[in-house]
Parts: C-alpha cells; structure tokens; sequence
C-alpha cells in the first residue's frame, strides 16, 4: 500500500487517463475546501513578510526584464554599427 502522496501518484494517478486524473484532482480540491482548513491563511491583509516579498519579486522581475531589453538594444547598435562600416 503506497504512503506518500508521490507514491500514489506513480502507482495509481499516472496511468490514469487525462479525464479521470480531472476528476480525482476535482475530488480532492473540493473535499479541502467543505473541510475549511484552518492551515490556509484566508485573510485579506497583506502582512510585512508578503510585500517584502512582492517588492523581491518585482525588483528581480524589473531587473531581469530591463537587463534583457538592454542586451537586445546593445546587440542591435553593435550590428547596426557594423553594416554602416
């Protein structure tokens, strides 16, 4: 008898069809929500700990974003540097 959620999955879920791993998957996700557990943090308010970590999230996106967008705009003067010699 599989005891770890992996197990179950490699044993069971996995030669599943598509439809019927849908329907487990549905199963599951509605008995967690009628059970309301007390685990999942359902409120409204954002504590210190998640905008620290929406402001981490949005710094790195905006600095991989920009830093690409830079070495596209280098990598176009470069070739256009060297179709005007």
């Amino acid at each position: 008898m599989p005891t770890t959620a992996q197990e179950v999955y490699n044993q069971v879920v996995c030669h599943l069809s598509s439809g019927e791993r849908l329907r487990l998957a549905t199963i599951i996700l509605n008995e967690l929500v009628g059970q309301q557990q007390p685990s999942l943090d359902q409120s409204d308010t954002w504590t210190e700990e998640d905008q620290i970590d929406l402001v981490n999230f949005s710094l790195n996106y905006a600095a991989k974003t920009f830093s690409d967008i830079d070495r596209s705009r280098i990598r176009l003067n470069l070739s256009h540097q060297e179709t005007d010699n």
